[in-house]
């Protein structure tokens, strides 16, 4: 119990320190060794950055009925993302769910790895969704039946996302996986904070060449 209330604050503090510092999803690409990006996503609309706790959602056998299941769970905060597994060339929804989530579920963000509709108003509304494009063609909205190997891959996927950190700018979307809300963690992403300011203060004011600073780090060597 001690060790799981210590998980959560940390969580709470990787996330202050990313939000305070707007540190970008390519820095925490880096943290990561080059992972954990949601592929397939990209700004609706640009200058948004939201950083909070992963809700995962599932929608799959091309209704979203499941998704509007889901969605009555969403609390403040959290950066919903809608895990598409099927049905690729349609929309899961549009406008409505998107305001309910961001103006009365109080989200900070959407992520979809698939199609959403209504883009004309989600661009006027200047929400935050990051997903894999448009179609004016939706999902149905039916209880159908899911296979068990649809349901192992759906807990599968929770495992991974569910209660996960999410980061999403105008380069993407990050998800910073349970296991890495640690100390450790938290002082890579500071350390990686510190090399950004030296690394920009090298060829702005040193005028050292990329090369120089990047792969043969020159400054270790200045006084």
């Amino acid at each position: 119990m001690i060790q799981y209330s210590q998980g959560i604050k940390m969580k709470k503090n990787i996330i202050d320190f990313i939000k305070r510092n707007r540190v970008s999803t390519t820095e925490l690409a880096d943290c990561m060794e080059k992972s954990g990006s949601i592929q397939n996503v990209k700004a609706i609309n640009r200058g948004h950055f939201s950083v909070g706790n992963l809700k995962y959602v599932y929608a799959c056998n091309g209704t979203n009925w499941d998704v509007h299941k889901q969605l009555e769970t969403v609390e403040d905060g959290d950066i919903v993302f809608v895990d598409i597994f099927d049905n690729l060339d349609k929309a899961v929804f549009g406008d409505l769910v998107s305001k309910y989530l961001i103006l009365y579920k109080q989200s900070n963000a959407i992520v979809v790895n698939g199609l959403l509709r209504d883009a004309t108003r989600l661009i006027k509304e200047n929400w935050p969704i990051w997903c894999g494009g448009f179609s004016p063609v939706g999902y149905i909205n039916e209880d159908v039946k899911k296979s068990n190997e649809q349901l192992s891959k759906i807990q599968e996927r929770k495992n991974i996302y569910d209660g996960a950190i999410a980061v999403c700018d105008d380069t993407g979307v990050i998800f910073i996986p349970k296991e890495f809300h640690k100390i450790q963690f938290l002082e890579k992403i500071q350390f990686i904070e510190e090399q950004e300011d030296i690394w920009f203060d090298c060829i702005d004011r040193k005028k050292y060449s990329t090369y120089e600073t990047v792969c043969l780090k020159k400054y270790q060597g200045d006084k």
